[in-house]
Parts: C-alpha cells; sequence; structure tokens
C-alpha cells in the first residue's frame, strides 16, 4: 500500500517568549512614545506581540518590529508564525502604561469580589490609581436625587479588569431643513482602528 512519511522524532524548537519580549523592548528603546503590553506564542511558534502607543499605533511600527524580530530568529533553526499589532481598545488593561494612556478617559472596573465601577480615570501610580465616579443620592428633605462626585483609590492587586468604555463616539450633523423639508440627522461613527502586521513563514 502507500507509505506516508513518518514524523517520529520530529520536535518543532519552541521560541522563549522572554527572548522575544527583549528583542522588542530593545527595540522600543528608539520609539519613546510606545511600549509592549504582552507577548503570547502557542506551541506551534504562532508568535503574537501586543504594543500600544500614547499618541496611536501606525502600521509602519508594526511593519519595523515585525522585520526586527525576523533579524533576530533563524527560520532554519525555528519554524514560526508572527503577528504584530496595536491592542484591541476595548481589551482589559494589562500593564500601567496603559492605565497613564487613559487618564481623562471613562472606565469600567471590576474587582475581584465582583464590583463594578464606571467612572473617569484621574491618576495612575506604581501602586495604585484613583477613578472619579458619579452617582446619584437622595437629598435630605428632598425626594430629588442629587450628583455627586467622588474619588476612589484602587490597588491593582483587587482588580479583575480594568477596560475603556467609550470605543465609538457618537456625533451627530445637523443640517438645515432645505424647501421647508426635514432632513433626517446624519449619525457619524469614528471607530478604532487595530493595526495588525502578519508575517507567516
Amino acid at each position: 500500500g502507500r507509505k506516508f512519511p513518518s514524523f517520529v522524532g520530529y520536535k518543532i524548537t519552541m521560541i522563549e517568549k522572554d527572548f522575544v519580549y527583549q528583542i522588542v523592548s530593545d527595540f522600543l528603546k528608539q520609539k519613546e512614545d510606545y511600549f509592549l503590553v504582552d507577548v503570547a506564542i502557542s506551541k506551534a511558534n504562532a508568535i503574537l506581540v501586543e504594543i500600544d502607543a500614547f499618541e496611536g499605533v501606525d502600521i509602519d511600527t508594526c511593519c519595523e518590529i515585525s522585520r526586527f524580530i525576523e533579524s533576530k530568529l533563524d527560520r532554519e533553526v525555528e519554524d514560526y508564525e508572527l503577528e504584530v499589532g496595536s491592542v484591541g481598545i476595548t481589551s482589559p488593561f494589562k500593564i500601567l502604561q496603559q492605565y497613564q494612556k487613559n487618564i481623562g478617559n471613562e472606565v469600567e472596573v471590576l474587582t475581584k469580589d465582583g464590583r463594578k465601577w464606571v467612572g473617569v480615570l484621574v491618576s495612575a501610580e506604581e501602586k495604585f490609581f484613583t477613578l472619579e465616579v458619579t452617582k446619584k443620592v437622595k437629598a435630605e428633605n428632598s425626594s430629588k436625587k442629587q450628583e455627586i462626585t467622588e474619588s476612589i483609590n484602587f490597588s491593582y492587586s483587587e482588580i479583575k479588569q480594568t477596560k475603556y468604555t467609550n470605543c465609538c463616539k457618537i456625533t451627530p450633523i445637523k443640517k438645515e431643513p432645505i424647501n421647508k423639508r426635514i432632513i433626517p440627522q446624519t449619525i457619524k461613527i469614528n471607530k478604532p482602528i487595530i493595526i495588525i502586521a502578519s508575517i507567516i513563514s
């Protein structure tokens, strides 16, 4: 009958996560606005590099990082798939710089004990961050509720996840009626762009 090649003894050389992390970190030393968020490597050597920047990620930088990683790896030794991209805009924060980038933005915080908070991120330090939360409370001697704002400090150790919430800003554009007819408003949606540069061997 037909014989098939045997793969007994075939072994994929695993690429170390720390090695790729160091390669990207070395490259980003020349990019002050950029920072490395995470590196993930599957058992099949599929490498995913997530980066971010305080002023936004551009595709040219993703391609530069891909080429730089390629120059440090030997395809004759390790076979791999490489993907470099910006972190998802609504993905949970993983590092301090993501908190710092989102100061002034509305975020959602979920604590490990199940409490959920939505507010404006006002500061992010090494050990804790501060959220400004607005809520309605019943005023004394009145049936009406009034809004109050309070600042709440969270340590990172008590957080299950924090993420940016206001991903799509909807801006109505008003138009004047023409010939006494009512023209519907046009809705303009500014969607986030996630940049990915992939190199598949």
